[in-house]
């Protein structure tokens, strides 16, 4: 996929983020996942096979994969890409053996949390989880800012399987 670095960084930017997801990807911490139009990337969501890095995270699902970064191009916004690229990762992780996924959400953004809730992502029962939001900028810099998300969590399991 580093072949697909430049297509990424045309179509999407954010150079030293697919840099550095890929590398990520390389060394297997994760997995990206790019929709195409054509020979266009057109959106993205990286699979974190990783430890969470917030202690919360990973005391309270440990071997848990997170969901991170999942963005559509506006030009192809509302044609359910990102519900195909969430299909698709959770898919993924299924066939990688595991059970549940989780993601981040910005408390205030309710249009994505109401899309996660649309696809059986359940919010827990824990406060908001203080968090590190990287901004990637031009030259390979990263700058990190405090921030803090809800954590959503869906069962991967088909329903005949789940427990309880």
């Amino acid at each position: 996929m580093d072949g697909d670095l430049a297509a990424l960084v045309n179509a999407l930017g954010q150079e030293p983020y697919f840099r550095a997801q890929l590398a990520r990807q390389r060394e297997k911490h994760g997995v990206l996942l790019v929709a195409w139009h054509g020979f266009v990337p057109i959106g993205d969501v990286y699979l974190w096979l990783d430890q969470a890095e917030e202690p919360e995270i990973r005391e309270r699902l440990p071997g848990v994969p997170l969901l991170t970064h999942l963005e559509v191009a506006r030009e192809h916004r509302n044609r359910r890409i990102g519900t195909r690229l969430m299909d698709a990762a959770e898919r993924r992780l299924r066939e990688l053996g595991h059970d549940r996924v989780a993601l981040g959400v910005d408390p205030g953004n309710h249009r994505v949390r109401s899309l996660y809730r649309r696809l059986g992502y359940e919010e827990w029962p824990y406060p908001p989880v203080p968090t590190t939001r990287r901004i990637y900028l031009p030259g390979g810099r990263v700058e990190q800012v405090p921030d803090v998300c809800r954590v959503l969590v869906k069962d991967l399991r088909e329903p005949g399987a789940r427990e309880g």
